[in-house]
Parts: structure tokens; C-alpha cells; sequence
């Protein structure tokens, strides 16, 4: 087990992607269990997917939050002027950098969304950690980001451990999630900035995200559509439920690389990798079954939904992998944590959210 070397109590906390879902979840948790702590969100909430869900998860968190415990930020981590300038005006012990344009599909047809907000946003972050430490100051004391599983690729081996190599990424996202880990070990090397990378398994959950396949496969049900499932089902998706993702980003905040110097005297890089993911791959038609199950037993869908008329196999779509399926076994060694939630219990957790959400 690491140690704890970062306290979250009493410190300023910068979360970037803070009205979306992981983001806003993280700061949910954050304000409820360090209410001491201030959290600084930022977001340009942009409208990759319905910004009334953005905007009620922002609305959600001022509600519990206390008089200046939470602050919001809404811009770009592109615009450097603007993350130099929160960077001044804030002292941040810990970076945790959700921001990303998300989605393997939609990269192929707007790639120039991931460059500015994966690649140059994620500069800015870096080199606002940099400077960060001038004049002698204590600076950051740990950058937490969000990388994904799918900088694995194609890689046959599975489960799929963060000491593979990765330099086959099928989509520009996946490309954009490995950059971002390189240019983080470069600055933990050249600045020594302790960083932490999380490759996230396919996350789901309550108020989660529109284009992710089990709120859109609900979506068209509800509609009376055709869900088309790609590679004729023959997809295996490591789901991980929202709550076990936050478990792990917070437990992982509070253990920072430590710093040290080789026989050379300059630094060892103070950085880690992890994955955060179910360690156990579901079929997509059975994780199919399963959401139908759900919806119907939510109320959403009626008893005699004809499932086998909305169902649709299709092949695989560009940028897509057949499998993504994590070795946990180092989360589970140096933090005593491994993700446990069931897809069924996930799962009905969506579907008694979507219930209300739908009423609203």
C-alpha cells in the first residue's frame, strides 16, 4: 500500500470537465467528504451533447456546496491566457484534469476538437503546474488527468496492464489520451511535477453521458428505434461504474509519486499510471439484456417490449477495438481498491435516473 502524502482537507483543489460526468461526480464527492477543502471548477460547456445536462450537474453541485467552497470557472483549458491567469489568482495544492473532447467516433469527423482541447489544453495545465512552483512557492503537490483505455489499441494480450506498450492507437482520441501521457512524463522528469495518469474502462452510470452506448441504446428504445450493436455483438467492454472510478481518483489524489533524485542527481520521474477499470469484460448483447431488463423493471419500458424487433447487428465501427478489459492488480496493490460494482446494479441505477430524468 502507498502511503498518504497528500491531505484534500483545507487545500485548494482545481477540477477541470467540471460539469461533466466524472467531473461533476468528483466534485460531488470532494465537497461532501472535504468540506474544508475549496474546489475550483472549470468548464467550457461546450455542446458536444445536451448542455441542459452540463447545467444541471453544475446546479447539483451548488447545492451542496457551502458559501465559497465551490467556485466555477467557465472557459476553455485551450485559452492559456485564461488558465495562466486562475493559476495566479489561486494557489492550487492538487490538479485533477478531466477536460477532454471525449468520443472515438466523433474524432474521426472533428479532429481538430481533440487537438485544442486534448493536446494544447492539456499543455497549458502542464505548464501552469510548472510554473506553479517559481519564486520558491510549494506549488502543486500532485496532477491527477484522465487518460482511457483506449490507448491500448488492438493489443491481444488481455487483461490489459498498464507495462504493455501502447503505440498502436486506432483513433485519433486514443492518440490525443497516449500524448497526454508523454507529455506528462516529460514534465514530471524536467520539472518534477508528481503526476498520476488514469486510464478509465468505459464509465456508466447515472447522468452520465448521451452519445455513451447505454444512454443512447435507451434513448432509441424509448423511441420505439432500432439500437444497432457493432461487431455483430461480439464486443466485450470492461464497464465501470461511476462510483468505483470516483473511489479510485480519490484514494489516487492522496498518494503522489514521490520525488527523488537518481545517481545522477536530477530527478526520477514522479510518475504513475493506472488503470481504473470492472477486471471483468461483459458481452455487449448480454450487457444489452441486461439494460432491458432494467428499464422495464424501472418502468421505463413496458412488460411486453418486443426487444428482438428493435435489435440490430451491425460490423464494427472505425476506431472501435473488440475488447477492453484492465489488469487492476497494481490499484488493488498500492491502494487497497479494487471496483466491484455489478453491471446489473449499475445499471439499474441508470435506469431509475433516467426514469426521473425523463419525467423532468
Amino acid at each position: 500500500m502507498k502511503a498518504s502524502n497528500v491531505a484534500l482537507n483545507n487545500k485548494t483543489i482545481l477540477v477541470t470537465g467540471a460539469a461533466g460526468f466524472i467531473g461533476s461526480c468528483l466534485v460531488k464527492r470532494l465537497l461532501q467528504d472535504y468540506p474544508t477543502a475549496i474546489i475550483v471548477g472549470v468548464d467550457n460547456v461546450n455542446d458536444y451533447y445536451d448542455v441542459r445536462l452540463k447545467e444541471s450537474r453544475l446546479e447539483e453541485l451548488f447545492k451542496h456546496a457551502d458559501d465559497g467552497q465551490f467556485i466555477f470557472k467557465k472557459f476553455s483549458i485551450a485559452d492559456k491566457n485564461a488558465i495562466d491567469a486562475l493559476f495566479e489568482e489561486n494557489d492550487f495544492d492538487v490538479v485533477v484534469n478531466l477536460a477532454a473532447q471525449a468520443g472515438v467516433r466523433y474524432s474521426i469527423s472533428n479532429p481538430d476538437a481533440y487537438i485544442e482541447s486534448n493536446i494544447i489544453g492539456f499543455y497549458n495545465i502542464l505548464e501552469a503546474c510548472r510554473h506553479s512552483y517559481d519564486d520558491g512557492k510549494q506549488g502543486v503537490q500532485h496532477l491527477v488527468y484522465a487518460s482511457s483505455s483506449s490507448v491500448y489499441g488492438t493489443n491481444k494480450k488481455v487483461p490489459y496492464s498498464t507495462d504493455d506498450k501502447v503505440d498502436n492507437p486506432v483513433s485519433l482520441y486514443a492518440a490525443t489520451k497516449k500524448s497526454d501521457e508523454l507529455l506528462a512524463h516529460a514534465y514530471s522528469k524536467l520539472y518534477n511535477i508528481p503526476s498520476t495518469g488514469l486510464r478509465f474502462f468505459t464509465v456508466y452510470g447515472p447522468a452520465g453521458r448521451p452519445d455513451m452506448a447505454y444512454f443512447g441504446f435507451t434513448n432509441k428504445l424509448v423511441k420505439g428505434e432500432k439500437i444497432q450493436i457493432f461487431n455483430y455483438g461480439n464486443c466485450k467492454r470492461d464497464f465501470t461504474y461511476i462510483d468505483d472510478i470516483i473511489e479510485g481518483v480519490v484514494r489516487v489524489m492522496q498518494s503522489a509519486p514521490e520525488r527523488v533524485s537518481g545517481e545522477d542527481g536530477l530527478p526520477i520521474p514522479p510518475y504513475s499510471v493506472y488503470n481504473i477499470g470492472n477486471n471483468q469484460p461483459e458481452n455487449l448483447l448480454d450487457f444489452v439484456t441486461i439494460l432491458q431488463e432494467e428499464l422495464v423493471s424501472a418502468g421505463i419500458l413496458p412488460q411486453d417490449y418486443d426487444f428482438e424487433a428493435h435489435k440490430e447487428l451491425v460490423a464494427m465501427q472505425p476506431g472501435d477495438v473488440p475488447i477492453t478489459y484492465a489488469d487492476t492488480s497494481a490499484l488493488e496493490n498500492d491502494f487497497g481498491f479494487k471496483p466491484s460494482t455489478s453491471l446489473r446494479a449499475g445499471l439499474r441505477e441508470f435506469a431509475e435516473w433516467y426514469r426521473l430524468y425523463r419525467k423532468n
